[in-house]
């Protein structure tokens, strides 16, 4: 959900002159966020001020055509720049994915397999089969699935097809972890503290961990994306983060190599988008923060950073571009730095490819990552200098997921999207998606809906946009995160900046919970609950002489009706003239006005002149709606079994001490929310 749930309001409505069956109004008012996703967005915002006008020439030869070697919003994202650069594409999908944006938007497509990533995504043989077949020139990995695999980047050498990212010593170099902190090392570039081998086993592990003393970080060499990561404050949990990030790391890339280093309490997460070409050259193009996470991942990013002046920038860039030209690094990459509260940073990881949350360094700069890199690849230098990186306003990306934000601030929710809307109407925004209505969110790909990016002159009015953008997002069918999107960008903390990695754990120590009413909202939403509900059986009136029921009398002047929000029950009255109700809530008198298109699924209101958009997510005969506004011997925290969802392991506890009476699941079963796994005596 988005927004926020404001709980169950119950209304009754009870006419001062006249009686007619009671009904109710069911509020769940949820100030969540709507996600969106219907077809990739035609109106994609690029802004910049001296780099805008650099567009596509024509006369620049690059290939014929380019196969996308992945799926959803990046393979949509990919095939666009390509089509304005006037190059073929061919689309890759599994079965499941035949009727996918990118396989609509290519001008080819080849099934590579059925939906599992093993057989399809990640099936290299069927892959360069489908290039064989197509003739494609070269390849874009995207990000993910094998946008960092070196060996693939081989085959395709060996067939004599560009492979539009960084050449296999650049992936190895900085896809090892260990072999990139050396290398960062010997670049002069500033590095955590840690072990720079292997760790062997569980036992050398906890001896690491105190040589280097906790708290550490056990992470994948080859990993990335959050996974294969775990934090460890004593010889416990070392011993058993050892154990589970050996296991996602083997499960998600084929590797359960895992080094450890000091973990940095608090620190924020920045990076550095840097981009090389095969001649020498390198430039950074500035930084993005993305220190609000989720178990390592990231959920809202922006560009340039609050925390960052000039001079820190500016270090942060050379050392990047030190790294880069270290490894001859010819393509768009990013290096991560782990940033503490003076300022100080620290080399975390280089990804060797383009970073989902590229849409913000190119809002800002007014580059098109997608097109630099296939520039790059065909052999073109860079056609920009250091000096020409501008910094043109501020950028702000969300990551729109379907996912519970109310279980541990976002589990992976399924489902097929009944409906969807994408706030393109608002200005400055921009959606990368690559879904649509109908469109099933599955088990077997990432939850990832949309990334939704808003732009502004500053930081106020990025921010300011977002609000509206998430506001006007209509997402329905599977569960989503907008409500804690929402509740992040206007959090007092986020918006003065004082943010950290930990900043969700810090806010909402119990769990996200959903937004809190103030005084003035929860009479605004009474009164755009008795403004809805009265409007709704004014239009009724029009049908009375057709309906079974009986409706509201037409004399009727005022409407006296009690709502329960909260497990309170408020009495309102209210009464219109046109299109404006006039509603007396606690004490309080709200003039609510409104076109009242009750058949759109947003709603802008005026509450005495303060616009809200609310939605109706449902509505049935009796009167109830639904209203989105604003958004094993056990003992205690003993681990019973893991789930492996999305490919991040997760340790079931149990709630109370007792034997196990029947386990209803096997290693390697497929289970779903709400399926029971153990049952205790």
């Amino acid at each position: 959900m988005a927004g926020l749930w404001v709980g169950t309001a119950s209304l009754v409505a009870a006419g001062r002159r006249g009686r007619w069956p009671q009904q109710q109004l069911i509020l769940s008012a949820a100030l969540r966020t709507l996600k969106h996703v219907s077809h990739y967005s035609r109106k994609h915002l690029m802004v910049s001020r001296n780099l805008g006008s650099v567009g596509y020439d024509s006369n620049e030869k690059t290939f014929d055509k380019i196969l996308v070697a992945n799926r959803g919003e990046i393979a949509c994202r990919v095939i666009k720049t390509c089509k304005k650069m006037g190059i073929k594409t061919v689309a890759i999908h599994s079965d499941v994915d035949a009727s996918s944006v990118h396989v609509k938007m290519a001008d080819e497509a080849v099934c590579v397999g059925p939906a599992p990533t093993t057989k399809s995504y990640l099936n290299m043989d069927a892959i360069m089969e489908a290039i064989k077949k197509t003739r494609a020139q070269a390849v874009h990995p995207g990000y993910g699935f094998l946008s960092e695999n070196k060996e693939f980047a081989r085959c395709l050498a060996a067939e004599g097809v560009i492979f539009i990212g960084p050449d296999t010593h650049a992936i190895q170099a900085m896809g090892d972890k260990i072999e990139s902190k050396l290398l960062a090392k010997k670049a002069k570039v500033n590095t955590i503290p840690g072990f720079d081998g292997v760790v062997k086993d569980a036992e050398e592990a906890v001896r690491i961990a105190r040589e280097i003393g906790y708290p550490v970080m056990i992470k994948a060499s080859a990993g990335g994306g959050g996974k294969g990561m775990r934090i460890a404050w004593d010889d416990e949990e070392t011993r058993d983060g050892f154990r589970l990030s050996s296991q996602e790391a083997a499960s998600s890339f084929g590797d359960d190599r895992l080094l450890i280093e000091k973990f940095i309490d608090n620190p924020r997460h920045i990076e550095i988008q840097v981009l090389g070409d095969k001649h020498g050259n390198a430039l950074w193009l500035n930084e993005r923060e993305c220190s609000i996470q989720r178990r390592n991942q990231k959920v809202v990013e922006e560009a340039p950073s609050i925390f960052l002046d000039a001079e820190t920038r500016r270090a942060m860039g050379e050392q990047a571009v030190a790294l880069a030209k270290a490894v001859k690094y010819s393509s768009a990459g990013t290096i991560e730095f782990l940033v503490d509260s003076k300022k100080n940073f620290y080399f975390l990881e280089m990804n060797t490819r383009l970073q989902v949350e590229h849409p913000v360094t190119e809002c800002i700069t007014g580059l098109d990552l997608v097109q630099e890199m296939i520039r790059v690849a065909k052999g073109y230098p860079l056609r920009h200098k250091q000096a020409d990186i501008p910094i043109n306003g501020w950028a702000v990306e969300c990551r729109v997921y379907a996912e519970d934000p109310y279980k541990s601030f976002g589990l992976p929710s399924i489902g097929r999207l009944s409906q969807y809307q994408e706030p393109l109407h608002l200005p400055g925004v921009r959606i990368d998606s690559g879904i649509q209505p109908g469109s099933d969110i599955s088990i077997y790909y990432d939850p990832m809906i949309s990334k939704l990016i808003t732009y502004g002159s500053d930081r106020t009015e990025a921010l300011k946009r977002m609000e509206d953008a998430l506001d006007n997002y209509v997402i329905r069918g599977v569960t989503h995160n907008i409500a804690l999107l929402r509740e992040v960008i206007i959090n007092s903390r986020f918006v003065k900046g004082d943010i950290s990695t930990k900043f969700l754990s810090d806010v909402y120590p119990d769990g996200f919970k959903g937004h809190m009413l103030t005084k003035s909202e929860k009479n605004q939403l009474l009164a755009i609950a008795s403004s809805l509900f009265v409007a709704f059986q004014l239009r009724a009136q029009h049908f009375q002489d057709h309906s079974r029921v009986p409706v509201i009398k037409p004399d009727i002047a005022n409407w006296e009706l009690s709502i329960k929000l909260h497990d309170k029950v408020h009495t309102v009255v209210a009464s219109n003239s046109g299109s404006t109700f006039s509603v007396e809530v606690d004490g309080s008198k709200l003039n609510v006005t409104s076109t009242w298109n009750l058949a759109s699924p947003l709603l802008s209101v005026s509450v005495d002149g303060t616009q809200r958009t609310v939605q109706c997510l449902s509505r049935e005969a009796g009167g109830s709606m639904n209203i989105q506004f604003l958004g094993t011997v056990v003992t205690e925290g003993q681990e019973m079994c893991v789930i492996e969802a999305m490919k991040m392991q997760n340790s079931m506890t149990a709630g109370r001490a007792g034997a196990v009476k029947s386990v209803h699941c096997r290693a390697g079963d497929t289970v779903g929310e709400g399926d029971l796994l153990v049952e205790l005596e």
